[in-house]
């Protein structure tokens, strides 16, 4: 499966733009985190682009959620290991993170919350201005980007980076795809 098969079937599954831009940023930051780590990063990005794809079908129920994501990211032709990392993504079904890619998806899907409203609290609304340190010390309030699960992104521990480095991978990661993300 491509990165354009990929893009087809959001636009047919996702109406909601600020979905699609967040499941664009969850790519960027999973091809940084492959880069990172040496992986493969045409898929470790589709992990990251298809893993909310059934959000809008499921009405965002956790006890649905990323089941049927999963299948049809099978069904587009995505290899075992980024359907497993679509369906563990979603703790709310008891599947463990096992891989280094279900571990990376499970902390990089809620950072770019935190990273977009750290955007959207400055005048300009851009990702450029934005630095990591700012997006640290917000980390650390709890109203701010309050559906951004701190303790989810924390779980970067599980893959070897410390809080601080992932925030700036995550950050640069976002700003290389802003235009697309509306942040530019």
């Amino acid at each position: 499966m491509d990165r354009e098969t990929a893009l087809k079937a959001i636009r047919e599954n996702v109406k909601n733009e600020n979905l699609i831009k967040h499941m664009l940023a969850t790519e960027a930051i999973m091809r940084a985190l492959a880069r990172r780590f040496n992986e493969n990063e045409d898929e470790w990005g589709l992990a990251g682009l298809l893993h909310d794809i059934d959000v809008e079908l499921t009405h965002a129920d956790l006890k649905v959620h990323s089941k049927p994501g999963a299948e049809m990211a099978k069904q587009l032709g995505a290899g075992e290991a980024v359907c497993h990392a679509i369906l563990v993504h979603n703790e709310a079904h008891g599947e463990p993170c096992m891989s280094l890619m279900d571990k990376a998806l499970f902390c990089a899907d809620p950072l770019t919350g935190l990273i977009t409203a750290g955007a959207l609290v400055r005048p300009d609304k851009k990702l450029a201005g934005v630095e990591a340190k700012s997006i640290r010390k917000r980390f650390k309030e709890e109203r701010f980007a309050a559906g951004a699960n701190r303790e989810q992104i924390a779980k970067c521990s599980d893959i070897g980076l410390e809080l601080d480095a992932f925030i700036e991978l995550g950050l640069e990661a976002m700003k290389g795809v802003a235009g697309d993300l509306g942040l530019a």
